[in-house]
């Protein structure tokens, strides 16, 4: 999925007519703490609402004060990894995302980020989650995917975390099934670690989705 597919039909941008009051009002509305400012579709960079209250006069023009406009972006054809990573490192509720010209043609908000994903590591489809511990040096994918499917099972999505100051890591597999007995004496055989195993039941399902749907409601706060 690329950053052109994530685009919001319902950011706005404001240039520098226009007044901090009017920003704030949109970022109100968007449920967000950054707007890009333009120049037509020249990117200027993005303001938030810290810098229009530091402004002190949100009622003129945001061009008649001096910004130091912190300038984030993306490419549209920039993958939604890059996309979470600028958006994790920088704090940011928008992210805009320029054409190879490098000009604006839209913004990708967190909320619809948080959407996308959940929708790429398959979050919201049913099976169980299986978690292995092992050394980094020891990790194939070649190995855990044919260990999976002896068991006729599938990896939804896989990812990989790394142990602050070690050469661990935990690789999460989502899989199209909750009975995971079979599997985990599998990896056993094969000396893996099970680190955690979530059986996904009505009931854990239920709680997921809940935990989720708490999750977006909080975003649109």
């Amino acid at each position: 999925m690329l950053a052109k597919d994530l685009i919001s039909d319902v950011i706005p941008v404001i240039n520098t007519l226009e007044t901090g009051i009017k920003a704030l009002n949109w970022m109100e509305i968007f449920k967000v703490s950054h707007l890009p400012v333009t120049d037509n579709n020249d990117f200027l960079g993005l303001i938030s609402d810290t810098d229009i209250y530091d402004l002190n006069k949100a009622e003129q023009a945001i061009g008649a004060h001096p910004l130091s406009l912190i300038r984030p972006y993306v490419y549209a054809d920039q993958h939604i990894y890059e996309v979470i990573d600028l958006i994790s490192r920088l704090q940011l509720t928008v992210v805009p995302v320029l054409n190879k010209d490098k000009q604006y043609i839209g913004s990708i908000t967190l909320h619809d980020l948080v959407n996308n994903f959940s929708t790429i590591t398959s979050a919201s489809e049913p099976g169980g989650i299986l978690i292995l511990e092992m050394n980094i040096h020891d990790y194939s994918l070649s190995e855990i995917s044919q260990i999976t499917e002896g068991n006729d099972v599938k990896i939804l999505s896989l990812y990989i975390s790394n142990h602050q100051n070690s050469t661990k890591i935990d690789i999460t597999l989502k899989l199209n099934t909750s009975n995971l007995n079979g599997l985990i004496q599998s990896f056993e055989r094969y000396n893996y670690t099970i680190k955690a195993s979530f059986p996904e039941d009505e009931e854990t399902e239920l709680l997921y989705q809940e935990r989720f749907d708490s999750f977006m409601n909080y975003l649109d706060i």
